[in-house]
């Protein structure tokens, strides 16, 4: 909402993505935002989670989530890259994955996030149209304004980063 309407945000501010819906989100990261207050955005592929794949959430996880206040969006139906795709292809990925969510949670689906950063124009143009508000990429940066909507960049955090190298990356961001 900052970057649509102008809603303030807070010092410093910073938010939490989590891609895929592996089951960790659940078991891990949840418990942990809500222990400490926090919000978290979950890009949920959505093939995995109706197959029932045990490495993934559950959709009953989802809906949990959801209702616990975390923020749940598209990551595609498949995990299929959206550069140099047909739109046809485009809105089965984008379009199916959101109403899935939204059946699930009862709330909408405004962001996606390109799976494995692939992405072009075209794909930029089928969510604008689907009624996204935005989309995420893999690309390094942490400034945005409301011309980017579509490719906002973000800061990749791995699993196997120590607390020290987690402080330390930050620190790296902070305007000087």
């Amino acid at each position: 909402l900052a970057l649509t309407v102008g809603a303030p945000l807070p010092g410093h501010p910073i938010v939490l993505t989590f891609d895929d819906g592996y089951r960790d989100a659940y078991t891990n990261a949840y418990p942990l935002l809500k222990e400490y207050g926090f919000t978290g955005t979950f890009f949920l592929v959505t093939s995995y989670i109706g197959e029932g794949n045990p490495n993934y959430v559950t959709w009953e996880q989802v809906a949990e989530m959801s209702a616990g206040g975390m923020s749940m969006e598209a990551h595609g139906y498949t995990h299929a890259d959206m550069e140099g795709r047909d739109r046809d292809y485009l809105i089965w990925q984008m379009l199916g994955s959101k109403e899935a969510i939204e059946a699930r949670t009862g709330k909408p689906v405004r962001f996606f996030c390109y799976p494995s950063g692939y992405y072009d124009d075209g794909a930029m143009q089928v969510l604008h149209e689907l009624g996204y508000w935005g989309a995420t990429t893999i690309s390094l940066g942490q400034e945005h304004t409301s011309d980017s909507l579509f490719d906002l960049q973000r800061v990749r955090v791995r699993g196997a980063y120590s607390v020290e190298r987690l402080a330390a990356l930050l620190d790296s961001l902070r305007a000087p």
